[in-house]
């Protein structure tokens, strides 16, 4: 009896089964292996101005103008002294807090309630309200620079906290009420509705079950507010004449005098400067993740 050949297989199935390991595992390992030195390269490039600042405020100022170095021979805290005692520092921090504290609390407000009745309540212009919201956002600051300068001007509001405070608000609103509404698209009507049945009104509704489940987009919108607030100079620059009223970038500048550079306090104040937004961001990573994917799904 004649024997039956079997038909040879040539699918792409029988052409993976004859892959063998080791070459499944040359092939993924050539590949991590680009991804973890692209990413290694990637975060270096990332923290080396970090790095550079903090070689530099520890650095003493007769090595400063020397032969550069990825660390410093002998370390020193003198600039840092001389930043926290002798120089307003603390009350230029102390006055970046105050308006970035004030602007972010305000900004988050005005966003929630605009956006829970944007994306909640029936009403003529909704949809233009929220279209004109985003186009609002798009305006380049640099366009607005001379009239809120003559507002502020005539409202007395130069030299003042509360003026940089109004300024950053309009910039922050729309932003802060454009993410809020993209996230508050993204929770099911049912369960407010629930709740209303329930008794529940608008307000009470908002309270205890929004803002629970909207805790990483409101997380994501105070970030990105106390950080454009805490950051910002252009407009301090303008309104702010005063030390005493000075915010942290603004009175950082201080510390370059024509062109004469102090390099030592200068890094050390923004070595200060920049650690509550970086601890910020570290203990809210987790909720920023969240609210940027949740706030991506619908809008």
């Amino acid at each position: 009896m004649a024997s039956k050949v079997a038909p040879m297989r040539s699918g792409p199935s029988h052409l993976a089964a004859q892959v063998s390991p080791r070459t499944r595992f040359a092939r993924h390992g050539v590949r991590n292996c680009v991804l973890v030195f692209g990413l290694a390269f990637f975060s270096l490039w990332t923290l080396f101005p970090f790095l550079w600042i903090v070689e530099t405020s520890i650095k003493p100022d007769r090595d400063l103008y020397r032969e550069v170095s990825l660390w410093p021979s002998r370390i020193t805290n003198a600039h840092y002294i001389e930043v926290l005692q002798e120089t307003p520092f603390l009350t230029f921090f102390r006055n970046s807090f105050i308006v970035a504290i004030t602007t972010t609390a305000i900004s988050m407000t005005i966003a929630v309630l605009a956006a829970y009745a944007m994306t909640r309540l029936s009403f003529r212009g909704r949809t233009f309200v929220a279209r004109a919201t985003i186009v609002t956002y798009l305006i380049p600051p640099a366009l607005l620079f001379i009239p809120l300068f003559q507002v502020a001007l005539q409202l007395h509001l130069t030299n003042k906290a509360m003026g940089l405070v109004i300024i950053y608000l309009i910039f922050a609103v729309p932003f802060s009420t454009w993410l809020a509404i993209s996230y508050f698209n993204t929770i099911p009507s049912d369960i407010e509705d629930a709740a209303l049945v329930d008794g529940a009104n608008r307000f009470q509704s908002l309270i205890s079950i929004f803002l629970p489940l909207a805790l990483p987009a409101l997380a994501v919108i105070a970030l990105f507010t106390f950080t454009h607030a805490w950051n910002e100079f252009l407009f301090a620059k303008l309104l702010i004449g005063r030390d005493s009223q000075k915010t942290l970038p603004v009175g950082l500048e201080e510390f370059v005098v024509g062109d004469v550079f102090a390099w030592g306090p200068l890094m050390a104040g923004s070595l200060i400067a920049s650690l509550p937004p970086v601890l910020i961001y570290i203990a809210a990573q987790k909720w920023v993740v969240s609210g940027l994917g949740g706030g991506a799904i619908k809008g």
